[in-house]
């Protein structure tokens, strides 16, 4: 990926860049805030570092990053303490603590990349999948998606989403072929609308995968038991898992967004 760090430090960068340049990773250190915004207007870059000191609200600087930038940037925050709470109500997508810890940088990087692979894999319009049976168009829900993302930037809302998938897709594709990967799928399908609550919205996002968007939670633990009850109900559902061939293996994961971060994945399997 592509990082530009906005510090008057040069000691953070040059971490950054012992640390992640050798995983393939180009590191860019801008300690000018103004030439930073001017530097996003004409170029893009993946993941942004950003220490809004001696400024005493980041939300400004980060908005201007925002409306400078061509793309969607990941904006990471960086205080003495890493307030994520405050950092994602200013705009950014996380917040990380200096002196910078190698491991915390790791994985705020991996959500970094996660999230924007996923931006990228849910706005790709090359293929549809149109709405069905309870099921909105991947179309529609990148329309939601992108709503929820800019929602984060202005507003400082969270929202989740549960991915709920046929993990051995591809390999069900090969040995059987698309009749009875698809027809595993379209299993799951079935079963996740008579599953769904009236209000939960689920879109088809892959041949194999569906999501199901989760906004503005009434309290902090609905996202986990969400995700956990539809866990246990597909655990339940066994003739998902009937094959003569293959045995299909599920998959239920949730994301935060905008952190980007895997808080719960249950893998689903049987002998």
């Amino acid at each position: 990926m592509k990082i530009l760090v906005i510090d008057r430090e040069d000691i953070t960068a040059q971490l950054m860049m012992n640390r992640l340049e050798p995983l393939g990773h180009k590191i860019t250190l801008e300690p000018v805030k103004n030439n930073a915004i001017e530097r996003l207007a004409s170029e893009n870059y993946d993941m942004i570092f950003i220490d809004p000191a001696p400024l005493t609200s980041a939300r400004p600087l980060i908005l201007n990053l925002r409306r400078a930038a061509r793309n969607y940037p990941y904006i990471v925050q960086m205080s003495p303490e890493a307030l994520q709470l405050e950092a994602i109500q200013s705009g950014a997508n996380d917040a990380i603590a200096k002196p910078i810890d190698p491991e915390i940088l790791d994985t705020v990087v991996s959500n970094a990349k996660y999230l924007t692979t996923l931006i990228n894999r849910v706005g790709d319009d090359s293929e549809d999948f149109p709405s069905a049976g309870g099921i909105i168009a991947k179309s529609a829900f990148n329309q939601l998606f992108l709503s929820a993302i800019d929602r984060a930037d202005r507003y400082g809302e969270r929202t989740f989403i549960v991915f709920i998938g046929i993990t051995n897709y591809q390999a069900i594709y090969e040995a059987e072929g698309p009749y009875a990967a698809d027809y595993a799928v379209a299993k799951l399908s079935q079963y996740l609308v008579r599953l769904r609550r009236q209000s939960d919205i689920i879109a088809q996002t892959e041949r194999f995968e569906y999501a199901l968007l989760l906004q503005r939670p009434l309290y902090e633990t609905e996202p986990n038991e969400a995700a956990n009850r539809f866990a246990e109900a597909i655990n339940g559902f066994d003739d998902l898992f009937k094959s003569d061939g293959l045995i299909p293996e599920a998959e239920v994961k949730l994301v935060d967004v905008p952190v980007g971060s895997r808080i719960i994945e249950h893998r689903i399997t049987k002998d």
